[in-house]
């Protein structure tokens, strides 16, 4: 039986090459994959528990036209991953894709497409700037009532993941880190090399590189994007997805309060940034002599990093911490 393989050739050595990302683009159009196959998704079933009553049956039902319930859905509905992108950015940036690029991704759509459903893609393709705007206006009522409500806790795991694969780049190397991805990535004479069912490509990456992006809701698999003008990117499993991924975030507060003790808990949960030492025992409401306790306490624990400023003392989480922190309550 013949195995199918995308490699993502680059330069020898170049680390340089290879950057995390975040789509939120790619977890909308899983969620609505989910929706259409729900008992395939059982580590999504908390989350569905938690969205579904609210789910605005219009919108659902435009998306799930493009975005079948397996293998190929449009290009243009994830924009190139970045580490600060916002949702309302990728939102209004549909409303900018261009024609051609559109008509494409629909063609592709139409050919896998029959029934209902193939005569609604050609509907949009008989009037792109109509199903154009219809699209971008679902895609964000569908974001405010299936993610929206659970992105911190969504982007909290995705974060930690990217935390922990550029730790690790850092301690064991790059070929380590991308074997670790999934059972079906490796690394092969300077090049990433991913399995798939039904796609065999070779892209040479140097110069462009390759983005690396995690996904809570893409299920237990990998994807890709190699065609222009999206950079070369995979997408692939994050770690620490249970069916509880999707717990309150004050669960998950009197979680780490049960761990750690409550001042401590309050301290890591806010240190997604560099504060000072007076910073933090401020928003702690705690005597500064406390805090300074506590963040040693953190930092023999590597779950803080200290660095000094001058006269001042930053600490924030580190890749550990950022595990922890994505890890399900």
């Amino acid at each position: 039986m013949d195995r199918n393989f995308v490699e993502f050739r680059l330069a020898p050595g170049d680390v340089s090459a290879i950057r995390f990302g975040i789509s939120p683009g790619h977890e909308l159009c899983h969620a609505v994959r989910i929706l259409q196959r729900p008992a395939e998704h059982p580590l999504q079933w908390g989350w569905l528990r938690r969205v579904r009553p609210e789910v605005p049956r219009e919108a659902f039902e435009l998306l799930a036209v493009v975005v079948r319930e397996r293998g190929y859905f449009p290009d243009f509905l994830t924009t190139t991953p970045t580490w600060d992108l916002e949702p309302v950015d990728e939102a209004e940036r549909l409303r900018e894709v261009p024609d051609a690029l559109m008509r494409v991704d629909l063609v592709k759509v139409l050919a896998r497409s029959e029934g209902a459903r193939r005569d609604a893609v050609q509907h949009m393709l008989d009037d792109l700037p109509r199903a154009r705007a219809m699209i971008a206006d679902a895609w964000l009522e569908l974001w405010g009532a299936l993610l929206d409500p659970v992105w911190e806790q969504l982007e909290r795991i995705l974060r930690a993941d990217i935390a922990v694969r550029a730790r690790r780049i850092a301690t064991d190397g790059l070929a380590d880190m991308v074997g670790g991805l999934h059972h079906t990535v490796g690394w092969h004479d300077d090049a990433l090399r991913v399995e798939l069912g039904f796609h065999s490509e070779v892209l040479d990456c140097r110069g462009s590189g390759i983005v690396l992006v995690p996904s809570v809701l893409g299920g237990l698999g990998c994807a890709v994007l190699t065609e222009p003008p999206a950079q070369p990117t995979m997408f692939y499993p994050a770690q620490g997805v249970t069916e509880r991924w999707a717990t309150d975030g004050a669960e998950r507060a009197d979680a780490l309060a049960l761990l750690l003790g409550p001042a401590r808990a309050g301290i890591l949960l806010a240190a997604h940034e560099e504060r000072t030492t007076s910073r933090v025992a401020g928003d702690a409401g705690l005597a500064v002599s406390t805090a300074s306790h506590h963040l040693t306490v953190l930092r023999d624990a590597g779950l803080i990093a200290s660095r000094r400023d001058g006269a001042r003392m930053l600490h924030v989480r580190t890749p550990l911490g950022e595990a922890l922190m994505g890890a399900p309550a």
